[in-house]
C-alpha cells in the first residue's frame, strides 16, 4: 500500500508541469494562431480559466498532497484530464492547418463542430473534477505551506570517487604485465553496480599503464551493439573515417582494425560484453601477436571462461564494511570520515548497501542533498534514520532486487520537476554517450522544463542535468573547454529503472520497441502506441515497413547504430501515423526525398533529419512547421540551400547542419531572428549584415566554405560580425574540396577589433594557419571609454 501511495504521489507532482506546458501551448495558439481556432476561441478560453484553477491548485498543495491520498488522487485526474485536452486540441490544430492548406471548407468547418464538442467534454470532466469545492477547500488551507521555489544552484561537483579497488587493480595489472605467446584476455566478471567499469577505468588511466601500453582503446560493447559500430571506433584511434572506410563491409572493416594493431603494443578495453557469441563475433578484428592486450567486462561467467579458458574470469568481489564506510564519506562529505553526530547512522547505511557500490553512491546522492540543504544537525540525522527505516523492507532482498529498491528510493526523493528529465535519459540506448547539447533541448521541446524569471529555457535545463549528476543518477563523461557537462551517460540498472517505471499502464511516459525472441517486436506494432514517447533502436526499416501508428506519441527517438534506408513507398511512415509529435530524432533514417506529409507535423519543437541528397535543399514548406525551436539537418552533400525564410520562423533558436548552408534572401515580412541562438554552418556569402542584424543575439556562429571570400570581405561580410554582442563560439571551417590551391592557404586572421568582444572560443578548421596568428586571442581592443582585451579563452586548429 505504501509503495502504490508513493507512486500516486509521483504522478500527481508530475501534472504541475503538464498544466504549465499546456496552459503555454494554449496561450500561443490563441495569440499567434487564433485564424486556425477562431470559432472555438471561446471554448478554449474557458479552458484556459479552469486550467489555470488547476495550476494554483497544484502550486498550493504540493506538500498536502504528499499526504492526503485524496488530494494524491485528485492530482493524477488533473493529469489525465490535461492529457486529454492537449491530444484533443493538438489533434484539431493538425486537421485544421492541413485543411485550411487544402482549402477544404466543409472538413474545416466540421472538425470546428468536433473541436466543440470535445473541448465541451473536458471541461466537463474538469468542473466533475472540482465540484467537490471540499477537496480544493483542503487544498487552499495555509497557501503558504507549499515548497519554496527552486533557485538555480551551483552544481556540487564531486570526484568519481573509487574505493577498495586497489588489490583487484593490483592484481589485474599484473596480468596485463605478463608475457604470453598469444594475444591475452582478461576478464572481469561480476552483477551489475559492482565497480566492473570502475575498476577497468581505474587502470586504463593508470600512468604504469599508459607508459607500459602506447596504444590504449576503449569501446562499449552494450546488448544491441553491430560489428561495424565497434570496428570504427577502433579505428578512429588511428586513422580519420572517411566515407570510403565507412562504406566498407564488417570483414574489410576487421581487416583494416587487425592490421593497425598488429603493428602496435596495445590495450583495448571491451565494456559490457554481454554473452560469449559477441566476443565471438568481435575477435575476428584481433590480431593473434603477443603484444597486445585485451581487458573486458561481463555480468556473464561463461564470457570469461568463453574468452580465456586458461586464466577464467576474474571475479569482482563485494566491498568490505570499511570500505563501505569510505565510499559514503567520499560521496557525502568529500573526506574519509563521518560528522560524530552522524557516525552511528552513516555506519548503519553503509551496512545496509550490502558492499555494492552503486547503491552506496546512489544512496549518497541522497543523503548530500539532505546534508547539504540544511544546517540543523538535528534535521539532518531524522532525515538520515529516515533512510535507515526505509531499508528494513528490502534486508530480505538478494542483492540485485535490493539495488532495485535503491534506486526506487533515490527516484522518489527527487524533486517532481527532476522526475520526468530523468525517465526521459532511458530514452537513449544502453551505454550510449548522450550529448548533453541534445539532451536539453529535447528537454525543453517536450515541456519539461519550467521557465523562471530572467532565465533562459537553456540555463535552467542545465541546472536540472548537474542535479541529476549531483545525485548520481546521471554521470557526467566528458566536460567541455570551460568545465560544464558536454557528454552524459546512465548506468544499466538506472536505464532499466527509467524503462520499467516510464512504461506504467497509467502514465505511459515512454515504451521501447524492440525485437522479441520469437522475432517479432515487443511491444507488438499491430496494437498500436498508447505511450506519449516512442524509442526504437535497431531494426528500424523493418519497424517503418509495418507502419506503426501512434495517436499520442508525442516524441519518436531513433539512435541506431546502423544508417536506416528507406524505401521510397515508406518514407511517410513517421509523420503519417505520428501527427502529433514535438521531437523527431531521426538522424540515421536516412530520406531521399522529404515527404509531404512532414509538413503536416505543425506541433514540431525539435527535429533531427538526414537527407541523402545531392544537392540538398530544405524547402520552403518547412515554414508550415510554425513552432519548431531546434531544427538539425545532417546530409551527404557538401551544400545545403535553405529555400525557407529561417528569420521569419518565430520559435526557432537553434540551426545546425554538417553542410555550408546558403540563407535565402530575407522576405520584407520577416519578423523574427532575434531570438535565435545558434547558426551553423552557414556559407561565408550569408555572413551578411542583413543576416546578422536579425540574428544579433547570436551565441554560437558556424561558417563552412571558402573563407578567403568571407575574410577578405570578397562574398559576405566579416565586419558584420562585429554587431553580434553576445556571440561567445565562432567556427570557421575552410571547405578546401571547394577551394582552389592559392585559396586553401589563408593569410591570416582579422586584426582582433573586427572580433565580436564576448567571443570566448574560436575554432579553426583547414586554414593552414599556424600559432602565430593567434596573437589575436589577447589583443588590445579599443572600446570608448577606455580599452578592454579581447579574450578568447579556447582556441582550436585543426590542419
Amino acid at each position: 500500500m505504501a509503495e502504490t501511495a508513493e507512486k500516486e504521489r509521483e504522478r500527481c507532482l508530475m501534472a504541475d508541469a503538464a498544466v504549465e506546458f499546456f496552459l503555454e501551448n494554449l496561450k500561443q495558439l490563441l495569440v499567434h494562431h487564433v485564424n486556425l481556432i477562431k470559432d472555438v476561441k471561446s471554448d478554449l478560453e474557458k479552458l484556459e480559466n479552469d486550467l489555470r484553477l488547476f495550476k494554483a491548485f497544484l502550486k498550493d498543495s504540493l506538500k498536502k498532497r504528499r499526504k492526503d491520498a485524496v488530494l494524491r488522487e485528485l492530482g493524477r485526474q488533473i493529469k489525465s484530464v490535461v492529457n486529454e485536452a492537449e491530444d484533443v486540441i493538438d489533434t484539431f490544430v493538425t486537421q485544421a492547418a492541413h485543411n485550411r492548406n487544402k482549402n477544404l471548407i466543409f472538413k474545416i468547418w466540421s472538425s470546428r463542430i468536433d473541436i466543440a464538442e470535445q473541448v465541451g467534454s473536458v471541461c466537463r470532466k474538469i468542473k466533475d473534477i472540482y465540484g467537490d469545492k471540499s477537496k480544493f477547500d483542503i487544498a487552499f488551507l495555509n497557501v503558504d505551506d507549499g515548497d519554496p521555489p527552486e533557485q538555480l544552484e551551483a552544481p556540487i561537483l564531486r570526484k568519481h570517487n573509487v574505493v577498495g579497488f586497489d588489490d583487484e587493480a593490483k592484481t589485474l595489472m599484473g596480468f596485463l604485465a605478463e608475457e604470453t605467446d598469444q594475444l591475452d584476455v582478461i576478464s572481469i566478471i561480476g552483477m551489475p553496480g559492482l565497480g566492473k567499469t570502475t575498476l577497468a577505468g581505474k587502470i586504463f588511466h593508470d600512468q604504469e599503464i599508459k607508459y607500459q601500453f602506447p596504444v590504449r582503446i576503449w569501446v562499449y560493447v552494450s546488448q544491441d551493439f553491430t560489428n561495424k559500430d565497434i570496428f570504427l571506433s577502433i579505428l578512429k584511434e588511428f586513422t580519420k573515417i572517411s566515407e570510403e572506410i565507412s562504406s566498407k563491409n564488417n570483414e574489410e572493416l576487421a581487416g583494416l582494425v587487425a592490421d593497425h594493431l598488429a603493428d602496435v603494443k596495445f590495450l583495448l578495453v571491451m565494456d559490457d560484453v554481454w554473452a560469449p557469441a559477441d566476443w565471438e563475433k568481435l575477435q575476428i578484428a584481433l590480431p593473434t601477436n603477443k603484444r597486445g592486450k585485451v581487458l573486458i567486462t561481463s555480468r556473464q561467467v561463461e564470457v570469461g571462461w568463453y574468452t580465456n579458458r586458461l586464466r577464467g574470469p576474474h571475479m569482482l568481489r563485494f566491498l568490505n564494511h570499511n570500505e563501505s564506510c569510505e565510499l559514503l564519506q567520499l560521496e557525502v562529505f568529500g573526506k574519509r570520515e563521518f560528522p560524530k553526530e552522524l557516525q552511528f547512522e552513516g555506519t548503519e547505511i553503509a551496512k545496509r548497501c550490502g558492499g555494492l557500490p552503486l547503491a552506496i553512491v546512489v544512496i549518497g546522492g541522497i543523503l548530500v542533498k539532505k546534508f547539504s540543504a540544511n544546517g540543523d544537525m538535528g534535521v539532518i540525522r531524522r532525515a538520515w534514520k529516515k533512510v535507515i527505516e526505509s531499508f528494513i523492507a528490502y534486508l530480505n532482498l538478494d542483492t540485485e532486487k535490493r539495488m532495485e529498491k535503491i534506486i526506487s528510493l533515490s527516484y522518489e526523493k527527487l524533486p517532481s520537476h527532476l522526475r520526468e528529465c530523468f525517465l526521459y535519459v532511458g530514452m537513449f540506448p544502453e551505454d550510449f554517450e548522450i550529448p548533453v547539447w541534445k539532451l536539453i533541448r529535447m528537454w525543453i521541446a517536450e515541456g519539461l522544463i519550467q521557465r523562471r524569471d530572467n532565465i533562459s529555457l537553456e540555463e535552467i535545463a542545465e541546472s536540472y542535468l548537474d542535479d541529476l549528476i549531483n545525485r548520481n543518477l546521471v554521470r557526467a563523461e566528458k566536460l567541455k573547454t570551460d568545465g560544464r557537462v558536454k557528454t552524459c551517460r546512465v548506468h544499466d540498472m538506472l536505464r532499466e529503472f527509467c524503462i520499467t517505471e516510464a512504461g506504467n499502464e497509467r502514465d505511459n511516459f515512454f515504451q521501447e520497441v524492440k525485437m522479441s525472441n520469437d522475432g517479432g517486436f515487443q511491444p507488438p506494432v499491430y496494437e498500436g502506441y498508447k505511450c506519449r514517447r516512442l524509442c526504437i533502436h535497431s531494426e528500424v526499416s523493418r519497424f517503418l515497413m509495418e507502419k506503426p501508428k501512434g495517436p499520442t506519441v508525442r516524441s519518436f527517438v531513433c539512435f541506431s547504430k546502423d544508417e536506416v534506408p528507406i524505401q521510397p513507398e515508406y518514407i511517410s511512415a513517421i509523420p503519417a501515423n505520428f501527427k502529433l509529435l514535438r521531437v523527431l530524432e531521426a538522424k540515421l533514417i536516412k530520406f531521399t526525398k522529404l515527404p509531404n506529409e512532414l509538413y503536416q507535423l505543425v506541433h514540431l519543437r525539435y527535429i533531427v533529419l538526414a537527407l541523402n541528397s545531392n544537392p540538398a535543399v530544405l524547402p520552403s514548406a518547412f515554414s508550415k512547421l510554425w513552432n519548431i525551436q531546434t531544427l538539425i539537418v545532417d546530409t551527404t552533400s557538401r551544400t545545403l540551400n535553405i529555400k525557407v525564410d529561417i528569420m521569419n520562423m518565430i520559435q526557432l533558436r537553434h540551426f545546425k547542419t554538417n553542410a555550408s548552408a546558403t540563407l535565402p534572401k530575407m522576405g520584407k515580412n520577416s519578423k523574427g531572428g532575434e531570438q535565435i541562438q545558434t547558426l551553423g554552418t552557414i556559407s561565408p556569402e550569408s555572413c551578411s549584415e542583413e543576416v546578422f542584424s536579425k540574428a544579433r543575439n547570436l551565441k554560437k556562429l558556424g561558417v563552412r566554405g571558402k573563407l578567403a571570400w568571407l575574410l577578405e570581405n570578397k562574398k559576405g561580410s566579416f565586419d558584420s560580425l562585429a554587431k553580434l554582442g553576445n556571440l561567445e563560439k565562432l567556427k570557421l571551417i575552410n571547405d578546401i574540396i571547394l577551394c582552389s590551391e592559392t585559396e586553401r592557404q589563408l593569410r591570416g586572421l582579422p586584426p582582433a577589433y573586427k572580433f565580436p568582444t564576448q567571443l570566448r572560443s574560436l575554432t579553426l578548421c583547414d586554414t593552414s594557419l599556424d600559432w602565430s596568428h593567434m596573437k589575436i586571442c589577447r589583443a588590445k581592443v579599443p572600446k570608448k571609454p577606455g580599452k578592454k582585451y579581447l579574450k578568447i579563452k579556447y582556441t582550436v586548429l585543426k590542419f
